[in-house]
């Protein structure tokens, strides 16, 4: 049994190649193995460009726990067999990896993906191999098609099948007992035809896929670090509020309940994190007064960044919001409201903070005898100084700061704006992260670092969950479209998650100074519809831009005197951020930041952009007016060939600003946007419920 038929149909003038004998000799003395030299041997395939692999591995791509998580690599090898390739997964403190096929894609490029469903830290790599029974497979399908005979290759099937199943290290028992069985099939079939239909099934090629011997079995040099984060870490609505302006009278400090009273006003415009600037004890010490002056009069509250008192410093609460107590009901209470606390983790103080006295070699001090304090030249900071992480400081300061995190996640905060981490060392931030992250996974560090892109970057990759972005002054078609192109297609997509801050308390853009109430709302949808996470800081809803004359900032700021809004002001765009938010919670398409596709609209002054899922079950458009004072139009194209449908096809849409259905005939359609009705529209494409050909 096992040996090929003889054929009565060969032809006579055989190539003399296939008559050559393998001629008989001595088998030569083997030489002493190079094990250097054999595993070079072996490392075959070549696995190339993986992606996501931040600088060689040194630093942690991100991925968000339950969505997918997609690697590329280009993976070829030499001659013309078939290769196989997969993706190797695990946990980080797990030993087991999961394997997940690779599928060509086009150019020897691969992909592999899978969901991973921990917010932990993961480990990943790739291998790929010489398939030897679809390289088999693929050989006899062409020569049996051209009318060779095959009886040899039938053989050589078999002895591959054997080999396999005597080197028995893959596949379960149940495999095994597959193969025994495959092999009795074809020695129990006569005829090729027949025991060429057993080899090519789809049954054989399974089973194979899975016990088969991985021939020259190559794996990347690297394992690489992942980090996978909650879904907040990547899609969330921020509104930033300072909690002692809740009283709603400038002559009394707000409260923590003040703040809960407050809560359904945010809930109610659909956001889901609710952040505070510090709240701790604030010093006296150089206090600045109101619009930052160096005079404060008796009642002013100083700036909440002049951190520390008598009262206490970073683990304490300043006196006038409220107790730990009521922290924690207000906690409670945002969480029933389906929000989320967030703090400010600033990392400076008061000349007043206690630390000054009981560590003073944590910070600079000069000739004199006195305390530096912070300075961004020509600015002076004279309520604060900052802590050295060197010297005598280290590494007592680390330890120190990593605990006020700690501190509060004991308190049930899991996501902190960190000030300024840029004029902090990046040692410091790498390991603090990655520290307070392995006791609680699901801390979010949200980097406010407006400074140098490679700087920006560098936070990202070394830790921070979120950073602040250029996005506040980017204001212009060609600005947004070659900025969200970078975010979105280049590198830094696999590890940086930018959050769109529309204004601060520190930034008063000149964009929002000077549009009126149409530039406020097209500034809303650009952030919300553009980002994975946006955020606002309160009295944007109100449209409220006074400037200090000629600067970026804000008169009368909030940052050194308590201010009463008017939350009903007439022209407020709420109902615009309710809309926006209830969107983006409702359209899965919206989930993902680097789905965003720019459209053809022909005028520099409107935005047109999609925002679909892969099946494009879920697909917006959005079309932005970017000039706040002129009605503007364009002729723009709708995305026909993405549901394979051609120019002239009709589709069905929904005006998701309107509610109105109706249909569009054609790939070419014209737009009208006016600043003062409808600044932006939003559209749902219907293909499955309407497309026409």
């Amino acid at each position: 049994m096992g040996s090929a038929p003889k054929t009565a149909n060969v032809s006579r003038k055989r190539d003399a190649a296939s008559t050559v004998k393998r001629p008989r000799r001595a088998r030569p003395e083997a030489p002493a193995v190079d094990l250097g030299l054999a595993e070079l041997a072996a490392n075959r395939v070549a696995i190339e460009a993986v992606s996501p692999e931040i600088d060689a591995g040194r630093f942690p791509a991100k991925a968000v726990a339950g969505h997918p998580f997609v690697v590329e690599a280009d993976i070829f090898c030499d001659g013309h067999d078939s290769i196989a390739a997969a993706l190797l997964i695990r946990r980080a403190d797990t030993t087991g990896w999961r394997e997940i096929p690779m599928s060509p894609i086009h150019n020897d490029r691969w992909r592999g993906t899978t969901v991973v469903e921990d917010n932990a830290r993961y480990v990943y790599t790739v291998i790929a191999w010489r398939d030897l029974f679809e390289s088999w497979r693929e050989e006899v399908t062409k020569k049996h098609a051209a009318g060779v005979d095959i009886a040899l290759e039938l053989t050589e099937a078999r002895n591959l099948l054997v080999h396999t199943r005597d080197a028995g290290d893959r596949g379960s028992a149940a495999d095994r007992e597959g193969l025994e069985a495959l092999i009795a099939s074809i020695d129990a079939t006569d005829g090729k035809a027949g025991r060429l239909d057993i080899l090519l099934s789809a049954e054989a090629a399974e089973l194979m896929r899975r016990v088969a011997i991985r021939t020259n079995l190559s794996r990347h040099e690297r394992e690489l670090p992942l980090t996978v984060d909650r879904e907040a870490a990547a899609f969330s609505a921020w509104y930033e509020l300072f909690p002692r302006s809740m009283s709603d009278d400038p002559g009394r400090h707000g409260t923590f309940d003040d703040v809960v009273a407050k809560l359904a006003y945010v809930r109610d415009m659909g956001f889901d994190v609710l952040y505070f600037p510090p709240i701790h004890p604030i010093g006296t010490a150089f206090r600045k007064g109101k619009n930052n002056t160096l005079e404060p009069g008796p009642d002013d509250p100083g700036s909440p960044y002049a951190i520390g008192s008598p009262d206490g410093g970073h683990e304490a609460i300043h006196p006038e919001l409220g107790s730990f107590e009521d922290f924690t009901r207000l906690i409670a209470a945002a969480r029933d409201h389906g929000l989320e606390i967030a703090l400010d983790f600033a990392i400076q103080c008061s000349p007043d903070h206690p630390w000054i006295r009981q560590h003073p070699e944590w910070f600079d001090w000069r000739p004199d005898g006195t305390i530096k304090y912070a300075e961004n030249p020509p600015k002076k900071y004279q309520d604060i100084v900052n802590v050295h992480f060197y010297r005598e400081a280290f590494p007592a300061v680390w330890y120190a700061l990593r605990d006020i995190v700690l501190f509060w996640a004991g308190h049930g905060v899991r996501i902190f704006r960190v000030d300024n981490p840029h004029t902090k060392p990046f040692p410091f931030w790498e390991w603090m992260i990655a520290d307070v992250q392995a006791k609680h996974p699901d801390v979010i560090f949200l980097a406010e670092a407006f400074t140098r892109p490679k700087v920006m970057k560098r936070l990202a990759k070394i830790g921070f969950t979120q950073s602040y972005s250029y996005f506040t002054w980017r204001n212009t078609k060609a600005e947004l479209t070659d900025y969200l192109t970078e975010l979105t297609r280049t590198e830094c997509r696999h590890y940086m998650r930018p959050n769109f801050f529309v204004n601060t308390p520190d930034i008063n853009p000149v964009y929002l100074q000077t549009s009126g109430r149409p530039g406020f709302r097209v500034r809303a949808v650009l952030a919300a519809a553009l980002g994975g996470s946006y955020g606002v800081y309160s009295g944007f809803e109100l449209c409220e831009g006074t400037p200090i004359p000629g600067r970026e900032e804000y008169l009368d700021s909030e940052k050194y005197e308590i201010r009463a809004w008017d939350w009903d002001r007439p022209g407020n765009i709420r109902a615009d951020i309710a809309l926006l938010n209830r969107l983006r919670r409702e359209s899965p398409a919206m989930r993902d930041f680097t789905n965003l596709a720019f459209h053809n609209a022909w005028n520099d002054n409107i935005l047109y952009f999609a925002r679909s899922t892969p099946a494009k079950d879920d697909f917006l458009l959005f079309a932005v007016n970017l000039d706040p004072h002129n009605g503007q139009g364009a002729d723009f194209e709708i995305p026909l060939w993405e549901f394979g449908l051609p120019d002239e096809a009709a589709i069905d849409a929904r005006n998701l600003v309107t509610g109105e259905d109706f249909v569009w005939h054609g790939k070419t359609q014209h737009m009208w946007l006016d600043p003062d009705a409808f600044p932006y529209l939003i559209w749902r494409l219907l293909p499955f419920d309407g497309a026409r050909a």
